[in-house]
């Protein structure tokens, strides 16, 4: 099991940036792929981006390639989300999850394919 804690979320204004970031523990930490996902009101859980745990294979949702930028720590087991030009669009809950793998250049992007998840935190963006 890896244990996950973000932190970083906030309110800002339209067109502002913020980093999250999500602190994996567990000895199999640094051998999981990472992913953020979103969840805005009513709406469900959506895929964000996605990072391999050897930290060179990204993946991204259409809407946030080129604003987001997923990367992970010198030790693998901190993983960011650099967020810029921020839209209201992008509120929502954040959520890291981690799935462990033996390929260092794997990465999913399903939340059905993740079983450790992180309780989330809250990224407000105003106009």
């Amino acid at each position: 099991q890896v244990q996950l804690v973000e932190s970083g979320g906030g309110s800002v204004q339209a067109g502002d940036s913020l980093r999250l970031s999500c602190a994996a523990s567990g000895h199999t930490a640094s051998s999981a792929a990472m992913a953020w996902f979103r969840q805005a009101p009513g709406k469900d859980r959506r895929f964000v981006a996605s990072i391999s745990w050897g930290g060179d294979d990204t993946h991204y949702e259409d809407s946030v390639k080129g604003r987001f930028t997923i990367s992970r720590g010198n030790a693998k087991n901190t993983v960011y989300l650099l967020m810029n030009s921020l839209e209201p669009d992008d509120t929502a809950v954040y959520y890291c999850a981690a799935r462990l793998t033996v390929n260092s250049r794997y990465f999913y992007w399903h939340s059905y394919e993740h079983n450790n998840w992180g309780q989330g935190t809250q990224v407000t963006v105003s106009s």
